[in-house]
């Protein structure tokens, strides 16, 4: 009978790789920050970003502080424009372990130019 079971544990990668983009982003009150009565503009353009961003199979991963301490703290360049700038830093927007970009959200032509490496 136990056959019929996947171990969860050997579905899970051996390594991870990392994200081609990485968002740090301000505290919101949900992960996307597309919630309540009159979602943000920025954040409805933003995600339709990312939408596109992960049909060209690229990798991006979005953090907040709240909930993921981890990754702003594990971060330096992140952590020191956060100890310097407070959340007038965030977002804070990293490709290929970059930041790009502080205090806004990007535009995909920014991000795009950032990630074929023909950013001045």
């Amino acid at each position: 009978m136990m056959e019929n079971y996947v171990h969860v544990l050997d579905t899970l990668p051996t390594e991870t790789v990392p994200a081609d983009i990485e968002i740090f982003d301000p505290p919101m009150c949900c992960p996307t920050g597309l919630c309540g009565p009159t979602p943000d503009q920025t954040l409805l353009d933003l995600n339709e970003m990312l939408l596109a961003l992960h049909n060209e199979n690229v990798r991006v991963q979005r953090y907040q502080m709240a909930s993921h301490p981890n990754a702003f703290l594990g971060n330096a360049i992140v952590m020191d424009l956060v100890r310097e700038q407070q959340m007038a830093a965030l977002p804070i927007t990293v490709v290929h372990g970059k930041v790009v970009k502080t205090g806004d959200y990007p535009t995909l032509t920014e991000i795009r130019t950032h990630l074929n490496g023909t950013a001045a």
